[in-house]
């Protein structure tokens, strides 16, 4: 997942206007960032808010970024928190606002994780979901929020998917469908979404693929056809659909 930027001041957070350009006068870098080209007030200024000039002035002055982290503009905390040491951001974990969590979640060491699990923002917690080890995952299945589950479906360890096999998004079942161990599809072949099953249908096994001759779509009648035993096939002679019935045929007849 991307690094998270923080959005311009104009478009995000507390709905502030655009920053107009600051007056350099009694700035207390002035005398020495200034002339130094390290700051420029239409480009690279702290003192606006405004995140991608916040972000110009700390990207060429990171030393300085510690000095941000709990200032009152959200836009000066969430750039700060880009630049600052690791050790330094254990405070934002509960900063009030999103932004800064978000940027927070990217950065901090996983161990820390934990405190951002239940956060109230689903970006927070999505970033959670794709940074955190795979074996501590399952505490996120239940996740209100269908992407978080998303996220956690696609990296769980195969063989713990099971809890999320009835999930009650199509979008996360999916995910769970395309990755759940072979042997275990049989638990899916009854899904209610079209979709759902023919992922099943195309990861099954043979065998039990036999589960799926009956079902009330034909594509997937068809794609069980054309893997399961020939043995298995005499049933469908009759199919309602041509395709299905010419598969069937092709396969008895040895072709």
């Amino acid at each position: 997942m991307p690094e998270p930027v923080p959005e311009n001041a104009a478009t995000a957070g507390t709905g502030a206007g655009p920053a107009s350009t600051p007056d350099c006068a009694g700035c207390e870098f002035e005398k020495d960032l200034l002339p130094a080209g390290r700051c420029d007030p239409a480009d690279a200024c702290i003192q606006v808010q405004n995140s991608r000039r916040i972000d110009g002035f700390l990207k060429g002055n990171p030393a300085l970024a510690e000095r941000y982290l709990f200032d009152s503009q959200w836009e000066r905390r969430a750039v700060a928190a880009r630049y600052a040491a690791q050790s330094a951001l254990k405070p934002l974990l509960f900063d009030d606002d999103e932004a800064v969590r978000r940027t927070v979640a990217y950065r901090v060491p996983v161990d820390w994780l934990d405190a951002l699990m239940h956060d109230v923002d689903r970006e927070v917690r999505i970033t959670v979901a794709d940074r955190l080890p795979a074996e501590r995952l399952e505490a996120m299945v239940a996740d209100a929020d269908y992407l978080v589950r998303v996220y956690v479906a696609r990296r769980m360890p195969a063989g713990r998917l099971f809890r999320m096999i009835a999930d009650p998004d199509e979008q996360v079942r999916k995910e769970v469908a395309r990755r759940l161990p072979p042997q275990s599809l049989a638990l899916m072949a009854y899904d209610e979404n079209l979709q759902v099953r023919q992922i099943v249908a195309e990861r099954m096994d043979p065998d039990s693929a036999t589960l799926l001759l009956r079902d009330r779509e034909w594509l997937i009648r068809y794609l069980a056809a054309v893997k399961v035993p020939p043995e298995s096939l005499r049933e469908l002679l009759d199919d309602p659909v041509e395709e299905v019935r010419e598969v069937v045929r092709a396969r008895l007849a040895g072709g």
